[in-house]
This record gives C-alpha cells, structure tokens and sequence, in this order.
C-alpha cells in the first residue's frame, strides 16, 4: 500500500468507539470554542464580502451557512471557515517546527457530514479524524521552514475529515486526499511581511478544495497515488524524508491542542496573561511606563517578534495587528486584555498604542527555545519611569496543555464572543446541542446555527444566502 493508501485506511477504519472519554470531551470544547469565534465573527468586512461572493455565485443549496442560507457543500466549508477563522481566536496545535490551528477543519467537516446526514457520533469521528492527521503530520513533516504554510498539511487533514464524514470508503478516501495533497501547497508568504486578508481565509480555502477533492473521488475521479513517496511528490519537493505508520495512530491528539485566553496569535498568549498579571499586582498605568522588555522563544520572536518573518511596529490592520507582539502586549496593557474589540480600525491607529507599541522590544532566548513547545516561557520586565521595575516569567498560560479550558470556560468564552449575535436563548441552544452532539444530527446542529446573527430575534443579519 501507498502512504496514502495507509492513511486512507486510518481514516475510514476509524470510529466513535475510538475517542477517549478525554479526548471527547476535549473535542466538544474545541468545537464550542470554534462556534464561538464563528458567530463572533459574523459582522467581520471579509465575511460580508464572502457572503456576498456565494449569494452571488450561488449552488446547490445542500450545505448550510452559519447565521443562514444554503449552498453547495465546498462553498458552505469555505464561508463556515473563514468565520471560525477571521478573528483569529481559535485552537493552535504546537509542534517543534510547526503550528496549525486544527478546528479550522471543522468548516469542512461540516459541509460534508450535513450533506451524508451524517449521525453526531459520525461528525464528532470525522472532526476528530481531522485534527489527528493535521497534528501527526504537523509534527512529523513540517513545512514552514521550506517556505510553505501550515495550510498545507490542512489539505491532507481537510480531506480526510470530509472523506470520513461523507462515508467514502478506503479507495475514494485516498484519491480525495492524493487531489487535496497534490494540489494544495501553500507559500508561507500569506503570513510574512504585511499581512492581507488571505492571513485568515487560506485555509478555508483549502477546506473548500478539499470538499471538492471528496466530492470529485465520490464521483470516480482518481489522484496521484504515490502523492507521499513518489517522484516529486510532497516528501521529495516539500517536506524531506520523514517515517510514519498510520496502522499505530490513534485519535489521541485533540487534548494535545490548546485553546486561546486571548484574542491573539497563539504564542503571544502566556505574555499577554503574565503583562496581565503584573498591571494588577503592580497597578500599572500604561503613560507611566518607559519599556517593555519580552524574552521569549525563537518561534514566538520569528513569526510575531520581529524576526524573520518581518518587523511587528507598522501596524495598520487587524491582520498585523494580531500577529505582533509589540502591538498585542501595548493594547493588552492599555485596555486590560485583547478581544475582538481590540482591533476595530480606529483602536489599532489611536495614538497610545501606536506610542506603547514602540516601547516593546522582543528578544529570543536560547533556554526558553529548548523548552518550547512542551512549554510556551517567556520572561517580561516593565520598566517604569520612576526607575521601578517589574518581572514576571510564565511558561504556560489558561488554556495550554498544563491549565486546559474547561467546559465552564469555553461556555463563558462562547457566551463573550455570541452576545450580540445570538439571543440567550439561542446560545444556549448552541452549547446543549455541542454538550449533546453524539445524540443528535449534524442536520439538526446546523439548523441552529443557521438562526445565529441578531441577538433579538435569533434570525440571520448577514443575509439569505
């Protein structure tokens, strides 16, 4: 068997019976969480675009769109994942080399389990499917160094989750995912440099394609079969060598995921909370400061910090905003935290940000590298301008690996990020229906989700699709 044939195999071999106890209740927080960002997302500029985009296109109204309308399945994982992505406030899985955000599977997901009618037990399976190929792969074959984004090892995890999902068997499954694998392979600039829209809409549109990829091997379309191993397949052009046997993986790897305190890149997070803690232990006011000092991990530096995926002080746009460190530790220490409301245009060029933000300076650490990602430290000092000083070091943060979300959190985040898109009533709707997915429908899921979008009346504002 190909590698592809082996992990076509892993897909549709696995089952409900297979998710821990742990792992389930981890995946139905992942899954509230991602809703939550969705729904939170929903008055988002690009979203409106998108929405607009697939009313005027158009498709078969087979899938449903959060917040309401139909269309065809890879429209409805797109639109669906661009909303759990947009805000950027969604789980991150850290291997040494790689971080992905593995719900953003869940768009696809979705899309084909409502249109299989497909059972809870079976979207649950399908979704947790997902995230086990995105974070096996994210840790065995890395690609951001090689100059490809995570999205890449999404084409091959996006793929999986609907082939299961759809109940496509072991040959249609390898096929959707050789097409998605072969005809995915993002450039990392989507993240470097000055950041777009496309920061937060590439991998819903790797989700799309890969709905299509298992709608197409559905239909009897085949796929390069050696896409893994063979001549300028993705370990020779891509990746490099790596070994993996997919008969010894489980679906152990959604509590390996963590979720996000903060509204903010995913290694900004035990800085922001540690400045946090030292701006109510010490009282601080921001116009009293005279620097900020971060020591952190060389992940964290290259990617937000300053390093070698571009400088972090010219802010203009959410985009950048929430990929830099010297702007998400200025405006957390100005307004006692970072949400949604943290990057409305006229907060990210108000001058005491853009003052602070230049106060910061990043450094990297070679100690707090090799700790990392079993540990996300990092050392703060503020220096006041009376001469004090203030330190704090973390190593973890609410929501790591060490301190999971609970289920009480992740309700309260999602009750944050909902209000004024959802009724009470209708939340709560949503968290019983995630609590109870496993005896429910996927059908009947997204008949919920289709009333998000005003908090009165519980009925869409973004439209009819």
């Amino acid at each position: 068997m190909t590698q592809v044939e082996q992990l076509a195999r892993f897909v549709v071999e696995a089952s409900y019976e297979d998710i821990s106890a742990e792992a389930l209740a981890a995946l139905k927080v992942r899954i509230l969480d991602a809703l939550a960002c969705a729904i939170g997302a929903m008055d988002g500029a690009p979203i409106g675009t998108l929405r607009s985009y697939t009313e005027e296109l158009g498709g078969a109204p087979l899938a449903t769109l959060i917040g309401g309308g139909k269309t065809a399945p890879d429209r409805a994982a797109f639109y669906n994942a661009a909303l759990v992505r947009y805000l950027d406030f969604n789980d991150s899985f850290l291997a040494k080399h790689e971080t992905c955000h593995p719900s953003d599977n869940i768009g696809a997901a979705l899309a084909g389990a409502e249109y299989a009618r497909a059972a809870g037990r079976d979207l649950l399976t399908a979704i947790a499917v997902a995230y086990q190929v995105q974070c096996v792969l994210s840790e065995k074959a890395p690609v951001r160094g090689r100059g490809f984004d995570h999205t890449v090892q999404g084409a091959y995890s996006a793929a999986a989750g609907v082939s299961r999902a759809t109940g496509l068997d072991i040959a249609q499954t390898a096929n959707a995912i050789a097409i998605s694998g072969t005809a995915n392979n993002a450039l990392r600039v989507t993240r470097t440099g000055s950041l777009s829209n496309w920061k937060g809409l590439a991998f819903p549109c790797v989700g799309a394609a890969a709905t299509q990829a298992a709608f197409l091997a559905r239909h009897g379309i085949t796929g390069p079969a050696a896409v893994f191993e063979g001549n300028k397949g993705f370990i020779e052009t891509i990746s490099g060598p790596f070994e993996l046997d997919w008969s010894k993986v489980g679906l152990d790897a959604v509590p390996r995921t963590i979720v996000k305190r903060f509204n903010a890149e995913v290694h900004s997070q035990s800085a922001i909370e540690g400045l946090l803690e030292l701006r109510q232990k010490h009282h601080i006011n921001a116009r009293d400061v005279d620097s900020i000092h971060l020591e952190t991990f060389d992940v964290a530096y290259n990617i937000i910090g300053g390093g070698e995926e571009g400088e972090k002080k010219s802010i203009r746009r959410k985009e950048e905003a929430d990929h830099s460190l010297p702007y998400l530790l200025a405006v957390a220490l100005l307004d006692d935290g970072v949400l949604p409301a943290q990057y409305a245009p006229e907060r990210i060029v108000r001058e005491d940000v853009q003052t602070l933000l230049r106060k910061v300076t990043v450094v990297p650490d070679e100690d707090l590298s090799r700790r990392f990602p079993e540990q996300m430290p990092c050392r703060l000092t503020v220096q006041m301008r009376d001469g004090r000083a203030f330190t704090v070091e973390k190593t973890d943060f609410i929501g790591f690996t060490t301190r999971p979300l609970s289920w009480e959190h992740a309700c309260d985040k999602f009750s944050r990020l909902t209000e004024g898109f959802a009724a009470e009533s209708l939340s709560q709707e949503i968290i019983a229906a995630v609590d109870q997915l496993e005896d429910i429908t996927t059908t009947d899921l997204m008949a919920i989700l289709a009333r998000a979008g005003n908090a009165t009346t519980g009925d869409a504002r973004t439209g009819k699709g």
